[in-house]
């Protein structure tokens, strides 16, 4: 008798395309409705520091204020919180409608008796599935009426959820990223969620990923573990998850192995070093697929992976250079005999070769055009495929094996390996600015780009969305609308983006680092640059490459170094690494 051969996790992965991309009735394209009854489900924990219960006597503001402070508690129910409210209030009032986060240096002013004005600025929104909006940086008001209950302020009438100062919201939540699948089934994708801490965040986790992803992200990833549900709590003993769900009765081995890996991306992030995954009660029993899981036996879908082969590269003289050593790579784009201004290269995960490329000429085409997009093999010979007036730097995923670029400002295209270039479409790029820099996400999922408005440039980031041969850039939103003047965009990985903008402060150009969301905008080093940089490249894995004064840093140990330690800095443009 002839016995089937055995699939590994790799080979299980591979069928998840085939299941999941077919529309096939194992992966309903809904899921049931879960009711969200915490924006995180907080902790019964007592054994923390809570705020104060309110003051005898205490002024209006002061009460407000006390309000504001002890919304930050961990504790369910918020009870100290609603001490500080009016009888009515206290029982109505609801907590888990979504949390506004306002700036530490708000003021609460009372402008007649009875009535407190909050003024801050607003830093952003959290929704009821832990999502966070960035806030525009605008000032937020809201005016609090307080009655006078037996001699002492109350407040009537709270706002809907949380109101909580930066700081108080960066210490009671963690970020964690629900994790979904890319169209291809090759990576997850991130999707940043906000829980509170606590033990309940496995359980809160799994909720999220059940519901689904993220009204903005959902369009461009795949959730297979659409339709099923939770049995239980899941329960976490030692460092070992276990999730026991009830799933669609004909759901393939596919799906369930591209769910389990999902779930173990996931909870891997919440101290948990293997999740076991049961259906019903019992265990999944897929081939090679172990019962407790780890991260380990699902590398294949690592959304940081960096291949070898991704070496950074840059531009001199119009040819291709090793961001490594300053050597020449073969072929005639390391000859310059196109006169590059930018390149992008496609790596083989597989064999970590660099395969497909395209780079922009700035030799005038025979139509007249001052720019070309040439495409070719990675040291091979390039041809033109298209020419325009401009092209933005060319961007690859590590997904697919194409490129893409926004021509003339507003055109968005994408250049299949092998076949024609292909219109995106974006329909509202255009009436946000003329695109400067597109970078594509490394799972390919994502899209920032640098959009030139009134004040200067401004990063945006949308999803890409597969619809048969159809594709389109959707839902672009500012992920930092305080940042002007931005130059280039970047991803560090697949959820964390270098920008590089004007420093209000300083009044020069300065890399930031912000997340897909728009949380934690920081600014980062430019320690040892020889003046402003003016272009930016990073990859998962890799230290970051800038151009600055026309020559080529790397940022290592928190300070920027020459490309050669201890040389003299080489000249250089436009950097990139191949993905």
């Amino acid at each position: 008798m002839t016995r089937s051969p055995r699939r590994t996790p790799a080979a299980l992965l591979a069928l998840v395309l085939a299941a999941l991309l077919a529309g096939c009735s194992t992966v309903p394209t809904e899921s049931a409705a879960i009711r969200i009854t915490q924006v995180a489900q907080p902790s019964d924990d007592d054994v923390r520091l809570e705020p104060l219960a309110p003051e005898a006597g205490a002024a209006p503001e002061e009460v407000v204020r006390g309000f504001i402070d002890a919304s930050a508690s961990a504790v369910r129910n918020h009870p100290v919180a609603r001490q500080y409210l009016a009888a009515d209030a206290a029982t109505n009032w609801s907590d888990s409608d979504g949390v506004t986060v306002i700036s530490q240096d708000y003021a609460p002013v009372q402008s007649q008796p009875g009535t407190v004005v909050v003024t801050g600025t607003l830093v952003g929104t959290v929704d009821e599935r832990g999502v966070f909006i960035v806030g525009t940086g605008s000032v937020y008001t809201r005016t609090f009426t307080l009655s006078d209950e037996s001699g002492e302020w109350r407040i009537t009438d709270p706002p809907e959820g949380l109101l909580l100062l930066e700081p108080d919201f960066a210490r009671t939540y963690e970020q964690v990223d629900a994790y979904f699948l890319d169209p291809t089934g090759t990576r997850v994708v991130p999707d940043p969620r906000y829980l509170v801490s606590g033990e309940a965040q496995p359980n809160t986790l799994v909720t999220r990923l059940l519901e689904g992803a993220s009204p903005l992200l959902a369009a461009g990833v795949v959730n297979p573990l659409s339709g099923a549900q939770l049995r239980s709590t899941v329960s976490v003993t030692d460092t070992t998850a276990t999730v026991d769900l009830s799933f669609p009765a004909d759901v393939s081995d596919a799906t369930l192995a591209a769910a389990s890996a999902q779930l173990t991306w996931s909870l891997s992030q919440l101290d948990v070093n293997t999740v076991r995954v049961l259906r019903d009660g019992q265990g999944l029993d897929l081939p090679d697929v172990p019962d407790a899981q780890s991260t380990a036996d699902w590398v294949a879908l690592d959304p940081d992976v960096a291949p070898i082969g991704a070496v950074g590269h840059y531009l001199t003289g119009g040819g291709l250079r090793l961001a490594s050593d300053g050597g020449t790579p073969p072929g005639p784009a390391g000859a310059g005999v196109y006169g590059l201004v930018a390149a992008a290269v496609t790596v083989d995960a597989r064999t970590s070769q660099l395969g497909f490329m395209a780079g922009v000429s700035s030799i005038v085409s025979p139509a007249g055009d001052p720019a070309t997009l040439l495409a070719g093999t990675y040291g091979g010979d390039l041809t033109p495929a298209l020419s325009g007036a401009s092209f933005t730097d060319p961007t690859v995923a590590g997904t697919r094996s194409e490129v893409w670029t926004v021509r003339n400002g507003t055109d968005v295209v994408r250049l299949p390996s092998g076949g024609p270039a292909q219109s995106v479409s974006a329909t509202t790029l255009a009436g946000l600015g003329r695109a400067t820099q597109f970078q594509l996400s490394p799972d390919g999922v994502r899209a920032a780009v640098v959009l030139q408005g009134a004040q200067g440039g401004q990063v945006y980031v949308g999803t890409v969305v597969r619809d048969d041969d159809a594709v389109s850039v959707r839902d672009l939103r500012s992920i930092a609308p305080t940042v002007e003047q931005v130059v280039d965009v970047a991803w560090r990985n697949a959820g964390l983006l270098m920008l590089l903008a004007g420093d209000p402060s300083t009044e020069r150009t300065v890399p930031y680092t912000v997340g897909v969301d728009g949380w934690e905008l920081s600014t980062n080093t430019t320690s040892g640059l020889p003046g402003q940089p003016t272009a930016v490249a990073a990859a998962p894995g890799r230290q970051p490459l800038v151009s600055a004064n026309g020559t080529m840093w790397t940022l290592a140990g928190g300070n920027w170094v020459t490309l050669v330690r201890g040389q003299e800095p080489l000249p250089g443009t436009a950097p990139f690494y191949p993905m």
